[in-house]
Order: structure tokens, then sequence, then C-alpha cells
């Protein structure tokens, strides 16, 4: 196990001096040395195996191959107000905010939501600064950086300065070790009530059991099973985002976020559960 862990720093350059003359070479020759020695283990040992190759692989990997996209980043103007910030947060399900100024290409920091419990009076006070790193940055270098400076979150940008999207540490401990389950993560799929008639809905949720949960009369029909199903059977074409689509006269769904072709989260409006 200690020669895993010594592996893991020279991978990723975490372990000072010996850093100064390794080498690719080096290191996927100690992996073979390393490998050779657990062909025939338990099943905790092939799992290690499994870690090594995800490694190794890990140490091309450049930024641009594992960032959430600037299409699908939930950011706010540093102007919108506190307000629109809160309902964000609400929405996204998200627990980090970027903040830009006037564009996506000019960030200025990100907000977490622990820093809402302040009653702040603007989003300014609450910025907190941005690693700033390139889209063709080593992923392993900036997992080093991450360490070092207890950082989680960097902002990713092009040759001309302009967002390509964002990488966490959670990416990376990911493309390491596998999925990582988070609180926040989609697979638990958000169903929150706002008021008596307004909800955050996943689109994968099935109306069945929104119908059950909210006490709820959305239509059901055996073309489709779930939110995003019913808006796309009655609005026929994709939505945008922001578009609201309406089912006269019982109800109205806004969409918040698109992830690439699916709908992933609506806002439900009762608008007459008796029409």
């Amino acid at each position: 196990m200690k020669r895993l862990f010594l592996f893991f720093g020279r991978v990723f350059g975490l372990v000072d001096k010996p850093v100064l003359s390794i080498t690719r070479a080096n290191v996927e020759e100690e992996a073979e040395v390393l490998l050779s020695g657990v062909q025939d283990s338990n099943g905790s040992e092939v799992d290690e195996v499994r870690l090594f190759r995800n490694a190794l692989e890990f140490s091309n990997v450049l930024l641009k191959d594992c960032i959430v996209p600037r299409t699908e980043l939930e950011a706010i103007d540093v102007n919108a107000g506190i307000e629109a910030l809160r309902q964000l947060f609400v929405e996204s399900n998200c627990s980090r905010i970027l903040v830009y100024k006037e564009n996506l290409d000019n960030m200025i920091g990100y907000v977490h939501s622990s820093d809402m419990f302040d009653q702040p009076e603007d989003i300014q006070s609450l910025l907190n600064p941005l690693i700033v790193v390139p889209e063709f940055m080593a992923a392993n270098k900036l997992l080093k950086i991450f360490l070092q400076r207890k950082k989680s979150l960097a902002l990713v940008v092009d040759e001309f300065g302009g967002t390509s999207g964002i990488v966490t540490l959670e990416d990376m401990m990911e493309e390491i070790f596998g999925e990582i389950e988070d609180e926040h993560d989609e697979d638990e799929y958000v169903a929150k009530s706002l008021n008596k008639d307004e909800y955050i809905l996943s689109g994968r949720l099935e109306i069945e059991q929104v119908n059950e949960d909210f006490g709820l009369s959305l239509p059901v029909s055996d073309d489709y099973q779930t939110i995003a199903g019913l808006i796309l059977a009655y609005n026929e074409i994709l939505p945008q985002k922001g578009e609201v689509v309406e089912l006269h006269p019982n109800f109205s769904f806004t969409i918040i976020r698109l992830v690439a072709t699916r709908i992933d989260l609506v806002r439900l409006k009762v608008l007459d559960q008796e029409g």
C-alpha cells in the first residue's frame, strides 16, 4: 500500500524531491512492475490495478477533456441581485454559482450556497476568487494546484481568454477512481415544492410519482412516463431554456435547464387543477 501512495504521488507530482528526476518512462516502468505483482491477487488488489491504469491514463488527460462546458454552467450577472441569486440556487440545486460581469467571458468569481446565510446585501460582497487555467493544461497539474491551495473549482479558458467551462476536484477524482456519489448529483432527482402552486422538478421524474407526492393531476399516458416526456408530447419540439410550455388550462412548465437535447430541470406552475 505504501508503494501505491508513492506511485500516485509521482504520477501527480505530489512527491517533492523525486519529482525532479522522475520521467514518464520511469513511471511506466514502475507501474509495470507493480501491476505484474498483482495479476493473481484477490479482488481488492484487482481494484488497485484499475486505479494504476486510470492514473496512468489521467496523466495524459487535458482539462478540455474533462470540463463542464459553458453551455451547462450555472452563472449569474453580478448586478442581478441577491433574490435572483437565491432563486438560482433553489432552481439549479448547485452548491456553487459562477458570477460574471456583462457576459460569460468575463467571470469574476463564484458564490457558495453557505455564503447566503450571512444575509448579504449584494452579490459582489460574496465573491470568492476563481483559479483560472488554460484548457490545454494537463489535468494532473491542476490537481496538484487544487491540493496545494485547498481549492476545488477552476475556470477553464480558451486561447483567446473566453470561458470554456469549469473543472472541479470531484471531476478529477472521478477520472481516476470512477463515479463519486455526491449529495448534489442530479441522480438524486429534484422534487421541491416552492409553495402550494409552484414546484421545481427534474425532467426524469415519473409523472405518477409526482402526482402522488404533491397531490397533483398531471396528465398521464402510455406515450410517456416522465415530466420531460409530457412536455415533449404537448410541445412536439424541444423547448429552449427559459421557454414556457403551457398545458391549457391547468399547468405551465418553465424550462430551467437543458443538458444537450434533454429537458433536465423545470418549474411547474399550477394554474387550475379543477379545469
